[in-house]
């Protein structure tokens, strides 16, 4: 009987540590998530304000995302990375990987079965190399001047040149627009 309980206890210890663990590692992607989404965002949202064609917030993001992107992860440890990812993507480098399809195509599920919880949007896959936390983004309705419906001729033109393979067009204020993904690996 106490050899059971011992057992039990250790048991109990070690899935609360790997609970702890767990949490921390989110905390973390969390951090860097923000890092990134925040300071695109903010540099976005000043090119529009600047030119609120759309122009130049195409000319900033074919420019600029990427390098902010790299930068951001030149500041973060070894183990650990940020991106951003969709399912319609328009720039390659932002292509995702098998697991990132399968949680956008969960998170699109949930958002069409009206069963997404908005107070709770992190989704979280661990496996046994890395934990990845993915924080959806959804169409706001500054980002419809790129990739919106209907688009200005000069923006499609732009869009056209850089991107010839295009697929982050049409959607719609509020739908789902894609992910920043932290990935942080077991260390």
């Amino acid at each position: 009987m106490k050899i059971k309980l011992l057992l039990i206890s250790a048991l109990l210890a070690g899935n609360i540590a790997a609970a702890e663990e767990k949490n921390e590692t989110v905390k973390e992607a969390v951090g860097y998530i923000k890092m990134l989404g925040s300071r695109l965002k903010s540099e976005l949202q000043e090119n529009i304000k600047q030119d609120p064609s759309g122009v130049g917030a195409m000319g900033f993001c074919s420019a600029s995302a990427m390098k902010i992107t790299e930068e951001i992860n030149g500041k973060l440890p070894a183990y650990a990375s940020v991106r951003r990812t969709a399912l319609k993507y328009r720039n390659p480098q932002n292509a995702p990987d098998a697991a990132d399809e399968k949680v956008m195509r969960e998170i699109v599920g949930l958002v069409n079965s009206k069963h997404f919880d908005p107070e709770s949007p992190l989704k979280v896959l661990v496996d046994e190399k890395s934990t990845r936390v993915y924080k959806p983004l959804f169409t706001e309705k500054a980002c419809l001047k790129c990739h919106g419906s209907e688009i200005s001729p000069e923006v499609a033109r732009i869009i056209k040149e850089q991107y010839p393979k295009d697929g982050a067009t049409g959607f719609s204020e509020g739908a789902f627009r894609g992910v920043i993904v932290a990935e942080i690996k077991k260390h």
